[in-house]
């Protein structure tokens, strides 16, 4: 989806819709529509759900939560985000977030540079609807091997 120069507005359910680690991924700015400088999601996930640890070493990743309670982990800091809160995720530093409220929540995801959209678009699968997905396994072989060309380590236990 792109805009151009001339700017551009999205209603709620507008965006390019992802099925991405068991939620619903909308994006409402890409690379394509920021000179790459950012992207940006409004992220929906399941109680539970969220990435394992990893770390971002091309971008900045910054998080605010707009609906539900979500326990994130950054270093050796761990912060509870309600609606209204923000978190700033530094690349280069392990971190995690696991939806900690017994229902959905819902947040703005933005990245510095653009790139993450590409990723999620990898992983994932277009959503066929504007609506959770029904929950699946992540392939971690794919992950695996997708995520070294974005720049992401994950830091997943041995199996």
């Amino acid at each position: 989806m792109t805009f151009g120069a001339q700017g551009y507005a999205l209603a709620h359910g507008e965006g390019e819709g992802l099925w991405f680690f068991n939620g619903l991924m909308t994006v409402k700015a890409g690379g394509p529509d920021t000179r790459e400088a950012f992207t940006l999601i409004e992220a929906e996930l399941p109680a539970g759900g969220g990435p394992p640890p990893h770390i971002h070493h091309n971008e900045e990743e910054g998080f605010y939560v707009l609906d539900g309670e979500v326990s994130i982990t950054c270093g050796d800091q761990t912060w509870t985000a309600v609606p209204g809160s923000f978190a700033m995720l530094p690349r280069g530093i392990p971190h995690s977030y696991t939806v900690s409220s017994d229902g959905n929540a819902r947040m703005l995801q933005i990245t510095s540079p653009a790139q993450f959209e590409r990723f999620a678009a990898e992983m994932g699968e277009p959503a066929t609807t504007m609506t959770m997905p029904e929950p699946t396994e992540v392939d971690v072989p794919k992950l695996l091997g997708i995520v070294p060309r974005y720049g992401i380590e994950m830091l997943l236990p041995p199996s």
